[in-house]
C-alpha cells in the first residue's frame, strides 16, 4: 500500500515553512476449521489468511473514489488490523499493513491534532514491531545515534525491505503529526538514510513511494540553508516515470515541494493543470488521486498570493 500521506497539513520545519503535505465470515469459517482440525499449524493457517484478507482491505482503500467513505469507514479496518496482529504479534506481514494504514489514516484523514498523534504513534509502534521482528539486532534503532543507526541499517538485507519500509513510513508519519516537536523532526536525517538504504537493498521496491519521500526532504530547505532542491527534482522526475504520471500525488507534490521552493510557477501551475484535468480513477491510485485534485485546486487558487 503506497502511501502519500506527507501531504494535505503543514509541516512545521526551521527551513522551509511550506505546505507539505493504503469478512467477519472468512475469519469464523478459517477459525472453525482450526478447531475441528485440532492442527498444529492452524495458527500457521490463520496468520496467512488474514495477512491476505489484510492486503484485500488496503486495496479497497486505495481504489475507493470517495475519500469520506475511507475517513468513516477506515476505523473499522483499525480495529481488525489490531485483532489480527493480536493474534498473531510476529506475523511481520501483518505488523507492517498496521503500520502503513494507521500511519496513512492518522496523518491524511484525522483533523484532531491529538488524535493524529495517537495513532501514528500507535502506528510506529506496529513499524518498529514489523523492524524487529525481521531483524531483532535493530530493535528500537530509531533510538540510536546518526552514525549508529546507519551502521544499524548495514545489517539489514533484501528480505528485511518490506520490513523497513514499514517503519521508514510509520516513522514519516509520526514525525509529520509530532513536527512541532523538534527532536522528532531532527530525526528526519535518519529517515533519510532508511529511504536510501532501501533504495540499496531493492531497487524495485515501492521504488515510486521511495523516490517521493526522498523528493520532499531533499526540498524541505532552499539550497543556501542545506537542501538540495535540485536532488529532490530529480528524484521526483524519476518517481513520475515510473508511475506513467499516473499517482497524481506525485505531481502535486512535485509541485508544493520543489516548484513552490525556487519560485518556478510556470512548472507548478503545468503540474497541477494536469493534476486537476487527469482521470483519478486508476487501479492502486484512485483514492490518493481524488485527494490530490482538491489540494491541487487549493494551491492553484491561491498562487497568485504565494509567487
Amino acid at each position: 500500500m503506497q502511501s502519500p500521506f506527507l501531504y494535505g497539513k503543514p509541516w512545521n520545519t526551521a527551513g522551509k515553512a511550506a505546505d507539505m503535505m493504503r469478512m467477519k465470515n472468512s475469519v469464523r469459517t478459517i477459525a472453525l476449521t482450526c478447531v475441528l482440525a485440532l492442527a498444529a499449524g492452524c495458527s500457521a493457517i490463520m496468520a496467512r489468511a488474514t495477512s491476505s484478507m489484510a492486503d484485500s482491505l488496503a486495496d479497497a482503500i486505495i481504489n475507493q473514489s470517495d475519500p469520506e467513505t475511507v475517513r468513516q469507514g477506515a476505523p473499522a479496518f483499525l480495529l481488525m488490523m489490531d485483532g489480527f496482529v493480536g493474534n498473531s504479534p510476529k506475523n511481520g506481514s501483518l505488523l507492517q499493513g498496521a503500520a502503513k494504514l494507521y500511519a496513512v489514516y492518522g496523518a491524511v484523514f484525522v483533523d484532531d491534532p491529538v488524535r493524529a498523534k495517537r495513532l501514528t504513534e500507535h502506528g510506529f509502534g506496529y513499524g518498529r514491531r514489523a523492524l524487529c521482528v525481521a531483524q531483532k539486532s535493530v530493535c528500537d534503532m530509531h533510538k540510536f545515534v546518526y552514525d549508529d543507526f546507519v551502521m544499524g541499517l548495514m545489517r539489514l538485507k533484501s528480505g528485511d525491505t518490506p520490513a523497513l519500509f514499514a517503519f521508514t513510513v510509520s516513522w514519516l508519519a509520526y514525525i509529520r503529526t509530532h513536527s512541532s516537536n523538534w527532536g522528532s523532526v531532527a530525526d528526519l536525517p535518519k529517515v533519510e538514510a532508511s529511504l536510501e538504504r532501501i533504495q540499496a537493498l531493492d531497487k524495485d521496491y515501492e521504488s515510486a513511494a521511495v523516490h517521493r519521500y526522498l523528493g520532499i526532504l531533499n526540498t524541505l530547505r532552499p539550497a543556501a540553508l542545506g537542501g538540495a532542491p535540485e536532488l529532490g527534482r530529480s528524484h521526483f522526475e524519476q518517481a513520475v516515470e515510473i508511475t506513467h504520471g499516473q499517482d497524481l500525488s506525485i505531481k502535486l507534490e512535485y509541485a508544493r515541494s520543489y516548484a513552490r521552493l525556487v519560485y518556478d510557477r510556470e512548472l507548478h501551475d503545468r503540474l497541477l493543470v494536469q493534476v486537476v484535468e487527469a482521470n483519478p480513477e486508476v487501479p492502486g491510485f484512485t483514492l490518493f488521486n481524488t485527494l490530490a485534485q482538491t489540494e491541487a485546486r487549493s494551491l492553484l487558487d491561491s498562487a497568485d498570493d504565494y509567487f
